[in-house]
């Protein structure tokens, strides 16, 4: 089972509320971290890939018996997780944390954290989410095992930057950054620095969250870890839109859209696509929009996913309301109404209506 992390330098556009056609609230609005997106897209590790992280059986009965069970437990947790399943993901990992607890395995009790925290952010529990990655640290200092020290640093690091805690997220990616370094860690480097962009971000420097971008994909391109690199050349046309640097924006946002493509990442897709729908809208460029919104949409429908759907009619509506087309942007806010409903999403739905609303004033304007 690989090293995993809850913070995948990924940030989600919010087009609800408008196009973010104006930079201003482009800032705002750009860098808010979208936690749960590597637990919504989760690499399922193989029952080898877990049982080679954990451990052989003891020789004794009853302590293989109990270690069997709790690796069971453990790896039946990994796959309700991948599939979605948060609360049975924390029975399972709670129940194997137990059995590792009595048996005094501290490495398998750091895993058995590892899972248990992930299922707390996919219940919007973040303090017990925090709680359990930090008795998941406290368990990689003892056993001097630095590269999880530096995965579940940057965890913290993400759950505090959820917090609004900026300064000690970047306070705890730091000090995973100085292990990496002193271990010449090229995995934990590039995670740190990419995560270390987000942070300047959140605190308003663009300029540092380019430079920490540019310097995390040196990293992230010597790993081969192009879901990794897909994410940090998103953050950093993030960074180059909030600066007004178009022609880098869109250039940038290009290439990650191009790696997700060839790699069949959709989240990076879609957030390329995003950036780049609010990158062309800003220089005017309507067509390349209007071309970029149908590939959104196609990859929406594609995905059987209603609610990228909905986003992609309502940056429609938007696109055509700023267009001043009022009747085709009505059009496609009542199609984005039409799945709020169905989703249950009620802010959603009335930000919609309010949308709606506005633009009826226009249509029916003497």
């Amino acid at each position: 089972m690989k090293q995993r992390h809850f913070l995948p330098e990924q940030t989600i556009l919010d087009l609800a509320p408008s196009l973010c056609s104006q930079v201003d609230k482009f800032k705002f609005c750009s860098f808010s971290v979208l936690l749960c997106s590597f637990l919504l897209s989760p690499i399922a590790a193989s029952a080898a890939d877990i049982t080679q992280q954990l451990h052989r059986p003891l020789n004794s009965s009853a302590g293989g018996q109990l270690r069997d069970e709790a690796d069971g437990l453990l790896r039946r947790a990994e796959q309700q997780q991948a599939a979605g399943f948060a609360e049975k993901t924390l029975q399972s990992s709670l129940q194997a944390l137990e059995i590792y607890h009595s048996i005094g395995d501290l490495k398998a009790q750091g895993l058995a954290y590892d899972l248990v925290a992930r299922a707390y952010l996919q219940l919007g529990n973040f303090k017990a989410a925090e709680d359990n990655l930090r008795r998941r640290l406290a368990i990689a200092r003892d056993t001097q095992d630095y590269q999880s020290q530096i995965f579940a640093l940057n965890n913290v690091g993400s759950i505090l930057l959820q917090k609004g805690e900026a300064k000690a997220a970047g306070a705890a990616i730091q000090e995973a950054l100085a292990i990496a370094q002193n271990f010449k860690n090229i995995e934990g480097q590039g995670l740190s620095l990419s995560n270390l962009g987000l942070v300047a971000a959140r605190l308003g420097d663009y300029n540092q969250a380019v430079k920490f971008s540019e310097n995390a994909l040196n990293f992230r391109r010597q790993t081969g870890n192009a879901i990794g690199e897909a994410n940090t050349l998103n953050n950093l046309g993030d960074a180059y839109l909030a600066l007004r640097n178009y022609q880098d924006t869109i250039g940038t946002y290009g290439a990650a859209l191009r790696l997700a493509k060839n790699i069949f990442d959709r989240p990076n897709q879609l957030r390329a696509i995003d950036g780049l729908v609010t990158a062309h809208s800003a220089v005017g460029r309507y067509e390349r929009v209007l071309e970029l919104l149908e590939q959104r949409l196609a990859l929406a429908q594609q995905l059987q996913n209603p609610q990228e759907e909905l986003k992609s009619f309502a940056s429609y509506g938007q696109l055509y309301e700023q267009l001043g087309n009022y009747p085709t942007a009505q059009n496609f806010y009542e199609r984005a109404i039409t799945l709020a409903r169905q989703l249950e999403d009620n802010k959603q739905e009335a930000q919609l209506l309010n949308r709606l609303g506005n633009i009826a004033k226009h249509i029916h304007k003497p």
